[in-house]
């Protein structure tokens, strides 16, 4: 079986000295590729520099995280959108991330509101696809992304409400759950509504996850078997079928041809 992880932050600081060490535990664990998200220029840059180093494994996602809005400069942000764009040939590049937006910084809502715009608007000019944060702001991004011209968009950690749910699934859009799948009703819940074919698997590591099987390891893509294995049990599923449509949604949604 061969599994890939659309949603990790391998250029976070917390994994500097040990990315070696995870891309070989990934390959080890039948990990062929994953989407490395960026947070803001510095990581954006790494993002780059590792797509390099791991060519054919590792993809990036570039972009401005809403959590990174408060202390970002317009000078930064122009920066990142000129670096965003100088990459625009480059095979590695598959979509546009994490953006999005978080309302836990309600206070600078009107900031994040412009970042997002103005990465939706890059992804647009691109043709690139959208990797989306939206704790609490679902429903809201959902009803925004209409108004744009977005080639494929996908939902990351998506857990509520189930209503922007339905209207997600019915845009085509697709969604990513990760380490939660193996132990929250809630998360499986959305797993099991969620057709199989516009499903994704993820870590968003270095986040870690304490409950079973997990109990607070470094996260590392070397977890998605065990996501593929809980997906599988969720849809009273093959697990090989299961991790095959997988493969076959990530080329779709990359753009890319896995070997």
């Amino acid at each position: 079986m061969r599994f890939v992880d659309a949603h990790v932050h391998l250029s976070d600081e917390e994994y500097a000295e040990c990315v070696d060490e995870i891309v070989r535990e990934a390959k080890n664990a039948n990990v062929i590729a994953l989407v490395s998200n960026s947070m803001d220029l510095k990581t954006s840059v790494e993002s780059l520099r590792l797509a390099e180093k791991y060519k054919g494994m590792v993809y990036v996602a570039l972009g401005v995280h809403p959590w990174n809005v408060q202390a970002l400069t317009e000078e930064e942000l122009q920066s990142t959108v000129e670096r965003i764009y100088e990459q625009k040939a480059n095979k590695a590049l598959v979509a546009i991330g994490e953006v999005g937006l978080d309302i836990k910084y309600e206070k600078i809502w009107d900031k994040q509101l412009k970042v997002f715009d103005e990465m939706l608007h890059l992804a647009e000019r691109l043709d690139l696809p959208v990797i989306i944060h939206s704790r609490g702001t679902t429903a809201k991004i959902v009803d925004m992304l209409p108004s744009y011209k977005v080639k494929k968009v996908l939902l990351h950690w998506f857990s509520n409400p189930i209503s922007a749910l339905a209207k997600a699934i019915e845009k085509g859009y697709y969604i990513t759950e990760g380490p939660p799948a193996a132990y929250s009703n809630g998360i499986r819940d959305v797993v099991r509504r969620v057709p199989l074919t516009n499903l994704l698997t993820e870590t968003d590591g270095p986040v870690r996850f304490f409950k079973q099987p997990f109990n607070g390891e470094r996260t590392t893509p070397a977890f998605i078997p065990t996501i593929v294995k809980a997906i599988a049990e969720i849809k009273k599923m093959n697990t090989v079928d299961v991790a095959e449509q997988i493969i076959k949604n990530f080329e779709e949604f990359f753009g890319v041809k896995l070997n």
